[in-house]
């Protein structure tokens, strides 16, 4: 189909709220064209008070946005897993009590 071309789409979270799905091929933001042009890069800057440096790294999701020092990526990885690995530790700890039949867990970590 020449006509056919992947249409990438914003706004996921007001999407969520209306009565009808939306497919697409990715998120994207709104073209801006003559409006948004890069005016400098790799420079220090602010936004909304947060101090940004060249090296950093942004992580954002529809939930928010994060700076992450770019000297302190590693650490913040390491302690990602270990929170991702503690969460699904959990998970398995109340899915074993579930089939315990609610055996005592006295006395075990609890967050």
């Amino acid at each position: 189909m020449s006509w056919f071309r992947p249409w990438r789409i914003r706004d996921f979270a007001e999407l969520r709220t209306y009565g009808f799905t939306a497919y697409c091929t990715g998120e994207a933001v709104e073209a801006g064209g003559a409006l948004i042009t890069p005016h400098r890069a790799n420079v220090p800057m602010v936004l909304q008070g947060v101090g940004i440096m060249p090296g950093d790294y942004v992580f954002a999701d529809e939930s928010g946005a994060v700076i992450i020092p770019g000297a302190e990526i590693d650490e913040v990885l390491r302690g990602a897993t270990a929170v991702k690995q503690e969460d699904a530790d959990f998970r398995e700890q109340i899915s074993q009590e579930r089939s315990s039949a609610g055996e005592s867990t006295r006395g075990k970590r609890e967050r």
